[in-house]
């Protein structure tokens, strides 16, 4: 479904991302796992095609399109969905309100707004005719925001997961709710630096310096990540070897 290419991405003169390659496969979970600095959050970035994340160079091919030059609302139109980092706040608009205009143009919704709601872990009872906004915590607005792309049911969700990200939810809700996309037939990229969130998905990859070093099972990128990532100076070299599947 998703093939980049060869991307590189230069920010103030420094090269951010390079020589990255990445496939993200219909209907799959797929981790990205790196520590803090290694280009997780920008990677997210280019692939919704935010203002200032043009690459220098390189493909990105959604479902075989190009879609390197294509802008975010163009990506949106075609399915793709950025999720998680920034808590939504909306002045106004009310929960109920919210998640159903994100079901707006959803073909065959698989669950009801009430039920993506429950399913990241908020009672609708008692969240249905709350404001998103301010009077909500980060953790209830990050929740709200899933709830909305789990009503939008897209071709593929990025979750570009911040530092706090696995304290506004549980493991058992993260896992419940990203099993859901795929049920769903959404395909999932979920960017993290937490194992045990990357160790749900179906194949994982490494992040490092601004390139994907390994792709494989998500034991045997995590014991690598664990091995060699957490204490390195982020500027390795890309590894040619085979993953040894655990």
């Amino acid at each position: 479904m998703l093939e980049v290419s060869d991307v590189h991405l230069i920010l103030g003169g420094k090269a951010v991302l390079h020589h990255l390659n990445l496939r993200v496969h219909e209907a799959e979970i797929h981790s990205i796992l790196g520590a803090n600095g290694t280009g997780k959050s920008t990677l997210a970035a280019v692939l919704m095609g935010l203002s200032g994340y043009q690459p220098a160079s390189g493909r990105i091919v959604f479902d075989g399109e190009e879609i390197t030059r294509l802008s975010v609302t163009e990506r949106a139109r075609r399915g793709i969905t950025l999720a998680w980092q920034e808590p939504a706040r909306f002045e106004g608009l009310t929960v109920a309100e919210y998640l159903r205009l994100s079901q707006r143009n959803a073909k065959s919704p698989a669950l009801s707004p009430e039920q993506c709601l429950a399913k990241v872990g908020l009672s609708p009872e008692k969240y249905w005719k709350r404001a998103v906004d301010a009077t909500l915590s980060g953790g209830e607005r990050r929740r709200v925001e899933l709830a909305s792309v789990l009503a939008m049911q897209p071709r593929l969700a990025i979750l570009d997961e911040p530092d706090s990200g696995i304290d506004a939810l549980s493991i058992g809700n993260i896992v419940d709710v990203i099993r859901t996309f795929a049920r769903n037939g959404t395909a999932v990229l979920l960017i993290t630096h937490h194992e045990e969130v990357a160790a749900i998905a179906d194949r994982s990859s490494s992040l490092c310096g601004g390139t994907i070093l390994k792709t494989g099972d998500p034991v045997a990128i995590a014991r690598f990540f664990r091995n060699h990532c957490q204490e390195c100076q982020h500027v390795n070299v890309p590894i040619q070897e085979e993953v040894h599947y655990a």
